[in-house]
């Protein structure tokens, strides 16, 4: 699970905005859906996500709302920008090719040591 935590670093801009791609949600409830839609395989934690929220509101990428749920509590929507939109389409594209390089690696990998165990 290291190695994934490792890969996910690079990952959390797209992934926060896929999620708020959906329907503006708050903090914790991001993390909650993410959770959710990968069944538990990925987890982010609040020190990781927030500043990642910031980051993004800070960048134009998404926008936050402050609503008021019950009498003297709030909380913090995230919404996804149209420069957020675009940011993760160009994202998801790079992503798309990044993953079909890595693939044909590890395939072109997987069928050199299959055969030298053959020999």
């Amino acid at each position: 699970m290291a190695y994934v935590q490792q890969l996910l670093k690079g990952l959390i801009d797209p992934i926060i905005l896929s999620i708020v791609d959906r329907l503006p949600m708050y903090g914790y409830q991001i993390v909650k859906e993410l959770e959710r839609i990968t069944g538990g395989y990925l987890k982010l934690k609040s020190g990781t996500i927030y500043p990642s929220l910031i980051r993004l509101q800070k960048n134009g990428l998404v926008v936050s709302t402050w609503k008021q749920v019950t009498k003297g509590r709030g909380r913090r929507y995230y919404q996804i920008t149209e420069k957020g939109r675009q940011f993760l389409v160009s994202r998801s594209v790079e992503w798309q090719r990044f993953c079909a390089v890595i693939s044909r690696l590890m395939q072109n990998a997987n069928l050199a040591t299959a055969a030298s165990r053959k020999k």
